[in-house]
């Protein structure tokens, strides 16, 4: 079964843009993605959108449908009534190169910011040992497929361009919780995750949460706990005075 899909896609650069209408097909079992290259296929051969496997796991195809950040990739046009007029935006919180495409370089500038994984010295690849529980915690951090749909929607950033210098966001708490919680790790991170990143900022809205399509649980598990080690090191009397008998900066 086909219908003819109503859609409005934003057109413009960084010096500004509209939104254009246009009526395209779309069939049973399409997602916003297929239309989309249809629409390019058919009437709007310099369209500028940003894809690779279309099977939800690159996080290239992230936009804001009905002002919804998803994956077009995997949003179902089924998922709309076919009478509906379907919205198709860049992600509002980086600049627009073109059309679709935002500029996301921030982000990779954020995670070069962040100390690497640190093993023990005397270990060495193939001699790691670690319990099940540890390998877990990591692994669901792990999931994230960088298409930055939780940077695009926390508003420390999405409406105050100016937090961005002070501010990494829930992608990056992620990296951080996941170094901080394992327990080969060495490095210390929690200063640099407040003082540096921003972890402050976070007033756990939970919004980052709600749209990411691996369903990791951001605010409770890495967020949250991550803010708790903070305060333990900084504001704990037993940890202040146990720094101060043993001379512990």
């Amino acid at each position: 079964m086909s219908y003819q899909a109503n859609l409005r896609v934003w057109r413009g650069d960084d010096d500004g843009g509209a939104l254009q209408e246009f009526t395209v097909e779309a069939n049973e079992g399409e997602v916003v993605l297929d239309v989309i290259h249809r629409l390019q296929q058919t009437q709007a051969g310099d369209l500028a959108v940003r894809w690779n496997c279309k099977a939800g796991k690159c996080g290239s195809c992230s936009a804001e449908i009905n002002g919804m950040p998803r994956l077009m990739c995997m949003t179902r046009m089924s998922t709309f009534d076919p009478s509906e007029t379907i919205t198709v935006t860049p992600l509002r919180t980086f600049p627009v190169i073109r059309d679709l495409v935002t500029d996301v370089s921030f982000n990779y500038e954020k995670a070069r910011e962040i100390p690497s994984f640190t093993p023990p010295k005397e270990l060495q690849p193939g001699e790691y040992r670690m319990q099940q529980v540890d390998v877990n915690r990591s692994q669901e951090f792990r999931k994230c497929i960088e298409c930055f749909l939780c940077q695009n929607v926390c508003h420390v950033m999405r409406d105050h361009e100016e937090n961005k210098k002070a501010f990494a966001g829930p992608r990056y708490f992620i990296r951080t919780a996941e170094l901080e919680m394992h327990p080969l790790d060495q490095a210390d991170r929690r200063d640099l995750a407040q003082d540096e990143a921003g972890l402050g900022l976070c007033n756990i809205t939970k919004c980052c949460t709600e749209v990411c399509p691996e369903n990791i649980k951001i605010t409770d598990n890495a967020i949250i706990p991550m803010k708790e080690r903070v305060a333990g090191h900084r504001y704990d009397p037993l940890v202040w005075l146990g720094n101060k008998l043993f001379r512990r900066p």
